[in-house]
């Protein structure tokens, strides 16, 4: 276990200017404070395989000299197509050491998918595992778009040594297999790079990341994310910390580093403070458990699916987290039976955040370490240097009382440049420079947000607005509810209705009656289901939240084949 240490004041001067603003800085800035001062701790435990922050920097020096001897010039976007790996970290560093841009890419994403976003871009480069389910989806693409190279990441490289064989020799027909006219560089021949990269000149507010989103409608957008605003969220994430210790953090790094939450709760903030990053390609719970047994985290971040599954283990399989310090959970919203059971559970209290890719992403967060209260249901307080506006979600002017609902907008340094080649999309995400979100809420007398919903998600029912998350979290009090979601269905004398869809515990039973029953003593009679579906499981993004996307396309469909067949 990491050893305990006194708390003291985090360092503030090294984030913040003379005025007590946060002062912008490149995201390579701390970084090399974390290899300088703290060149014998581990920065990387990949499995097992263990990386000091000595070993990164030196590696992290010698890649982005390879990728600018190979062509990457400033400005040029680089795609990491990447599963959590030693290689994520190292590479994100190095693009942006060369002068580059990162584009984040889903790995589990279409060949079609990827494809967009490659050619959205204009990534010159693409980096990838030699494992051919993910590499091939960007091989087939190849001559579609500005890409020259691709990067192949061996596998083996970074595993522990009995894994590694065991790739080789037994998982040889997982391997990629090179496309011909491709031409593709190996990871080892940048890391065999002589010489520093040459100092472009870069400045805070350059691009550092293009982060795709999908926003309400149409296909993926980038959010030009910059150093200053992916640096100054990290600063923002050690500033509400309130607190630094000698000893050093560890990290669980199960959320994916392609998106934006663990980008900069996991990676960037874990760099700032020179954690120690444990990271593992995917969340697998006996993998998972064995992980924090091995490596007892201090620092654990994670979307409400997690924080779900880890509540529902059983008593004997529940992970000791009474060591972990600082743990939120983000991404979407963390219903408080969930929260409650796990905390119960775990021994951890666990805080919830608000944010979007925008912003880099924390716009608001609830207080950590005991500085402020935790409210239920609520996300927070603005967080550090943020300014949080409700607006009026039809007319955007900015005359919503305390209490009322209204457009939750938001001004800070995290706040992107904008949308990449979107001008147009940028404009309307922006009303008198305050970040529209989207998302419907209040704040209460003391600052804290209060998240209604979704204003693409809101279910008119005769004129009323009713908000699936009333819905959801009314379901959840249920003892036997595992997951649920709501949305809305079309109604001939309604307009819409509510259809709630429903998993549940292992081992419990829930009839469609019993459960009525129990929200007709919550909800009122607008907001009760008109129909009900039970599942097995519910439907998850890539990175494990539940997707009401998924089941308002399966509900289309449906209907339209009914409406077909009539």
């Amino acid at each position: 276990m990491v050893a305990a240490s006194a708390a003291s004041k985090p360092d503030v001067n090294r984030v913040l200017a003379e005025d007590g603003s946060l002062r912008p800085r490149l995201l390579t800035e701390p970084f090399r404070r974390a290899v300088d001062l703290y060149p014998d701790r581990v920065g990387i435990d990949f499995l097992g395989l263990e990386y000091t922050y000595a070993q990164m920097g030196e590696e992290v020096a010698r890649v982005a000299r390879g990728l600018q001897d190979a062509g990457l010039g400033k400005g040029d976007r680089f795609g990491l197509c990447l599963p959590n790996t030693p290689y994520s970290v190292i590479l994100y560093q190095a693009v942006l050491a060369a002068g580059g841009v990162v584009v984040n890419l889903n790995p589990l994403y279409s060949s079609a998918e990827l494809d967009h976003l490659i050619q959205d871009s204009g990534a010159k480069m693409v980096a990838v595992p030699d494992l051919e389910m993910i590499h091939g989806k960007v091989a087939d693409g190849f001559g579609k778009s500005a890409l020259e190279k691709i990067v192949l990441c061996p596998m083996a490289d970074v595993l522990p040594t009995i894994q590694s064989w065991g790739l080789r020799l037994l998982k040889r027909k997982e391997l990629a297999k090179p496309v011909p006219g491709v031409p593709y560089i190996n990871y080892g021949e940048l890391k065999a790079a002589k010489g520093d990269a040459v100092d472009h000149g870069l400045v805070p507010d350059d691009i550092a990341v293009l982060q795709y989103t999908g926003g309400t409608t149409g296909r993926p957008k980038g959010a030009m994310l910059s150093h200053a605003n992916l640096a100054a969220n990290s600063a923002q994430m050690l500033l509400h910390l309130g607190d630094e210790r000698d000893v050093q953090e560890r990290t669980l790094g199960v959320l994916p580093l392609f998106h934006v939450f663990a980008l900069t709760c996991v990676m960037n903030f874990g760099i700032e403070i020179a954690a120690e990053l444990v990271l593992l390609p995917r969340f697998e719970m006996d993998q998972v458990l064995k992980t924090i047994k091995r490596k007892p985290p201090t620092q654990f971040f994670g979307v409400p699916t997690i924080y779900t599954a880890m509540g529902n283990l059983p008593d004997n399989k529940v992970p000791d987290l009474t060591g972990v310090r600082a743990s939120i959970s983000g991404g979407a919203p963390l219903p408080l039976e969930v929260r409650k059971l796990f905390e119960e559970k775990t021994g951890s209290p666990v805080v919830e955040g608000y944010g979007l890719t925008e912003a880099s992403p924390i716009i608001v967060c609830n207080p950590l370490l005991g500085q402020g209260p935790v409210k239920e249901d609520s996300c927070g307080p603005a967080f550090p240097h943020t300014q949080i506006e409700l607006r009026d979600p039809e007319t955007g002017e900015l005359n919503v009382k305390q209490g009322e609902k209204g457009e939750v907008c938001a001004r800070g340094p995290q706040v992107m440049l904008g949308y990449w080649n979107r001008p147009g999309a940028t404009e309307k995400t922006f009303v008198d420079g305050a970040l529209k979100t989207g998302d419907i809420g209040y704040l209460d007398e003391d600052g804290y947000l209060f998240l209604v919903d979704r204003m693409k998600d809101l279910i008119l029912c005769s004129g009323y607005n009713v908000y699936p998350r009333a819905i959801e979290d009314a379901t959840y009090e249920h003892p036997a509810v595992a997951e649920a979601v709501a949305i809305g269905v079309p109604d001939s004398y309604r307009g819409e209705s509510p259809k709630l869809f429903v998993a549940l515990k292992e081992g419990e039973e829930l009839t469609e009656e019993e459960l009525n029953a129990f929200l007709t003593e919550r909800l009122n009679k607008i907001e009760i289901p008109r129909e009900y579906e039970f599942r097995d499981e519910l439907p998850k993004t890539l990175i494990g939240k539940l997707s009401k996307k998924d089941l308002v396309e399966e509900e289309k469909a449906k209907r339209a084949a009914a409406k077909d067949a009539a």
